[in-house]
């Protein structure tokens, strides 16, 4: 057994050596076998070494376009997105003809889609993933990677709704009712088909509903209507509402509220 290690470690020293000595070595062609083995071992950081250091020279040359794939896929493995996103799209445009292409065209994409940040924070990254997925979808409409395209893209279209909706929200949390009446309405037009529209009923009605009891006597009638509207809305978008209980207990309100007008 000692044996054994011994000679494991021995092999583990001595292929460190070459892997050092092919760092230090100013010939192209000693960098890059060693750079391929590394990378069809797994290691991918020490390939990335070496690509690094042959991606210079390596260009026109007959291997650059493995080279330059090995050298992306190597980035993409070790989840250096942006990176790996560049060397993708590099790839696509030098090599348009490779067998590869249209992985790298997905790849690119995808590493895009990895940059998009939470929903809270600044969504240029996420416009620009939107951007490179439909590029892909366009220009590879019967591509195996379309449904999983076409769902990072969807995810990343309700990451901005989300954000729009919780600025729309925003206007109704800071009691800013006539505002949150506005953005709100714009948010359910801009975005028909979003999974926060039911949200977005929801609070156009709360916020019609407390600016309308809240209101001076001259308006009040006018705006129990607009939340009585408003109700209207949210209901036949869905019966079944999970705000069902508080809308109907405000509906009752404005109900009551609305009596002494007809008086």
């Amino acid at each position: 057994m000692n044996r054994f290690i011994a000679l494991v470690l021995l092999v583990f020293l001595a292929s460190c050596s070459e892997y050092q000595k092919a760092l230090k070595n100013e010939d192209v062609a000693v960098k890059y076998p060693m750079a391929e083995a590394k990378y069809e071992a797994g290691k991918y950081n020490k390939a990335i070494r070496l690509f690094e250091q042959i991606a210079p020279s390596y260009r026109g040359k007959p291997q650059a376009e493995k080279m330059f794939y090995m050298y992306s896929q190597s980035l993409y493995k070790t989840k250096q997105y942006y990176l790996a996103g560049y060397q993708f799209e590099s790839f696509t445009s030098s090599y348009p003809k490779s067998e590869k292409v249209e992985e790298a065209a997905y790849l690119g994409a995808f590493c895009y889609a990895q940059l998009s940040p939470v929903y809270s924070l600044d969504q240029t990254d996420t416009n620009k993933a939107i951007d490179k997925l439909q590029a892909f979808i366009d220009n590879y409409p019967n591509s195996d990677y379309l449904p999983k395209a076409n769902e990072l893209a969807k995810e990343l279209r309700e990451k901005l709704e989300k954000k729009a909706f919780e600025v729309a929200k925003q206007y109704n949390t800071i009691r800013d009712y006539k505002a949150a009446l506005v953005v709100l309405e714009n948010f359910i037009n801009d975005y028909p088909g979003t999974p926060f529209k039911e949200d977005a009923l929801y609070y156009k009605f709360d916020s019609a509903y407390y600016l309308a009891i809240n209101s001076i006597e001259s308006k009040m009638k006018e705006r129990i209507e607009v939340a009585k509207e408003a109700h209207d809305k949210l209901m036949k978008f869905n019966s079944n509402t999970k705000y069902k209980k508080e809308a109907d207990e405000m509906l009752s309100r404005l109900n009551t509220d609305l009596t002494q007008f007809s008086k």
